[in-house]
């Protein structure tokens, strides 16, 4: 059997180096663990994970909270959990899935939690291991997510460059600091741009969205923008609009916010504010091990930011260096 000192001879390194990068990998350059992972690789060695979970008193687990309904037509999630299965396999541990707020659901060194809203704050509160939220949260945990505030503004000046004289903000009816983010870098970019605000906000639902637009059809004029919360509230306004016989780009822009499957469904393609869903999960987990190894130390929090990706529902300008186009 391939032994510790065996990958150690091979990588002409020091047992404690392949050690670290077993155990530690963050500690190790990614030369080293380059060099480690090729011995590993090519003496066939598995680490002794159930050796290692006994030593260490832990189980190897990590749970994944995800506390809002999943929309099965929707792969968010899912590139959610790649990311975080991705992490955790580098650093061999398992991830149990959990739809409901329950701790007592099996032993386990850690959570993370998403889909929370204000009202589960009592609950993950009674946490007695280390918890990583996937969104931002002013409660004071620990966190990963995109940059929304930024988001939303880069795509509201986007649209301000393009000439739109119209810019309308279709927000989701929550009261949680995503939405709130959101919201803020739309009203601060047309403040900045000394623009008049306009805003909606509805249930994540398409045909609320498609609904607004045929009840109030004539008020919208021509050179109107929407820029949506989320990309299935920017799928509504596309169908209302394009049901009422409006133009899209020509007469009625829009924008919405995700990037990971919607956007390219729709047709034209929607513009959007992309979010890196999958190195997002990767951060949750090194977050949250990174915890556990640090004796449940705080990690603070950390900003991914989101890329307008330009399509089919704005009109079309030169690239700049925050925007890519994909026709």
């Amino acid at each position: 059997m391939t032994t510790l000192n065996d990958v150690a001879k091979k990588a002409n390194v020091s047992k404690m180096t392949v050690s670290r990068v077993i155990n530690h990998p963050e500690q190790v350059t990614d030369e080293l663990k380059k060099l480690v992972f090729e011995a590993m690789e090519e003496l066939n060695y598995r680490p002794n994970v159930a050796a290692k979970a006994l030593v260490n008193n832990r189980t190897q687990i990590i749970k994944l909270f995800i506390l809002e309904e999943m929309d099965t037509t929707e792969p968010y999630y899912m590139h959610l959990l790649t990311g975080i299965a991705r992490e955790l396999d580098n650093r061999h541990y398992s991830l149990q899935l959990v739809t409901k707020n329950n701790f007592d659901i099996g032993a386990c060194d850690g959570y993370i939690i998403c889909g929370m809203r204000e009202s589960d704050y009592d609950w993950i509160s009674g946490a007695t291991k280390p918890v990583v939220l996937f969104g931002e949260n002013r409660h004071g945990y620990d966190f990963v997510d995109s940059n929304n505030k930024e988001g939303i503004a880069k795509a509201t000046q986007y649209g301000i460059d393009l000439g739109y004289e119209n810019i309308i903000f279709i927000g989701m009816d929550v009261k949680e600091p995503f939405e709130y983010s959101r919201e803020s870098g739309y009203i601060i970019t047309l403040q900045k741009n000394k623009r008049v605000s306009e805003i909606h906000r509805f249930e994540n639902r398409s045909r609320y969205a498609a609904e607004f637009i045929k009840e109030n059809w004539n008020k919208f004029k021509p050179n109107t923008l929407f820029i949506c919360s989320s990309d299935r509230l920017a799928i509504g306004i596309q169908r209302g609009i394009i049901n009422m016989g409006g133009s899209i780009p020509t007469d009625f822009g829009i924008i919405g916010y995700d990037g990971v499957f919607l956007d390219q469904i729709a047709f034209p393609q929607l513009t959007t504010v992309k979010q890196p869903v999958i190195q997002m999960g990767e951060a949750c987990a090194k977050m949250v091990l990174n915890k556990i190894e640090q004796k449940n130390a705080s990690q603070g929090e950390l900003f991914f930011t989101p890329e307008l990706i330009v399509r089919g529902t704005t009109i079309q300008k030169k690239s700049s260096q925050n925007v890519k186009h994909l026709f």
